[in-house]
């Protein structure tokens, strides 16, 4: 009996490790990024970091992609860094240490760009609970939709250091004193808490989570792609410059865009009364 156990047991385990860390399905013109740990709590280990990074960067070059959705599977968005992968291995010198978790955190903070920079809008779909760079990760979306059950937390201090890098994002979602709250309390935040802080876009039932997603990756798909990929650029250099720089930066960009052929075709089809065709699929 027992030995039926542990056989089951392994079984289980190889599974895991041969199943990939993050699951890409495209929906038609949405592709669904699904972080795919569940029994670990889908955390942004070195693996789930590389996988998430590559699915990102195939997504950027793939003009049948115009959206891009983050989600998971189980009942945990992702708990952040993995900690066994931070802790001190066996022989491992303070120094070799820290240059090892520095990589780490330098890619995590490379694949956090790389959602910004994207030309793709990036939606995260947030089932459960979200911490530490996990809540980094929806903070780096465009969008997010979050189930109602769904929690939010920076708990590094609980553990005796501090989510500085998660707070690099989180910090420019939400106002500075309920991202300090955050992090010097370690509490769980209620998902209807982050929308009104404005770490999330949408709150709904769990139930609902996936059709509200697919609903507005639909809405945004239909939409041309060149005036997403190259508006939500000038909205991420803009957003952090002094007001006259960004204005002007801005009304460059915006003086653009109105003569594009995009514009064009939007603005006679809005006379028209048809539906655009924007002949610029996921550029």
């Amino acid at each position: 009996m027992g030995k039926t156990s542990e056989n089951r047991a392994d079984t289980a385990a190889q599974a895991t490790t041969d199943s990939p860390y993050v699951v890409s399905e495209l929906k038609g013109p949405v592709l669904w990024l699904t972080l795919n740990r569940p029994a670990q709590r889908n955390p942004l280990s070195s693996q789930m970091i590389a996988a998430l990074s590559a699915a990102l960067g195939s997504a950027a070059e793939d003009p049948a992609v115009r959206v891009v959705v983050i989600a998971s599977t189980g009942p945990v968005f992702s708990a952040g860094h993995d900690l066994r992968e931070m802790g001190r291995r066996e022989g491992e010198s303070r120094d070799e240490r820290m240059l090892r978790i520095r990589g780490i955190l330098e890619d995590c903070a490379r694949m956090m760009l790389a959602i910004v920079h994207s030309p793709k809008a990036v939606i995260a779909s947030v089932q459960g609970t979200a911490t530490a760079a996990g809540c980094q990760l929806v903070s780096s979306c465009d969008l997010a939709v979050a189930s109602a059950d769904a929690r939010f937390c920076t708990p590094g201090v609980n553990i005796g250091t501090f989510c500085t890098t998660p707070l690099v994002g989180i910090g420019r979602n939400i106002h500075r004193k309920h991202a300090m709250e955050m992090a010097l309390t370690g509490d769980l935040l209620p998902a209807e808490d982050a929308l009104r802080f404005g770490l999330v876009n949408k709150v709904v039932q769990a139930d609902q989570v996936l059709p509200e997603v697919e609903a507005l990756a639909a809405k945004i798909a239909a939409k041309s792609a060149k005036a997403i990929r190259y508006g939500k650029e000038t909205f991420y250099r803009q957003v952090d410059m002094p007001l006259e720089e960004a204005f002007g930066y801005a009304t460059d960009a915006m003086l653009r865009g109105l003569v594009s052929p995009e514009s064009t075709e939007g603005s006679l089809a809005f006379l028209q009364k048809r539906s655009p065709d924007w002949g610029d699929a996921g550029s």
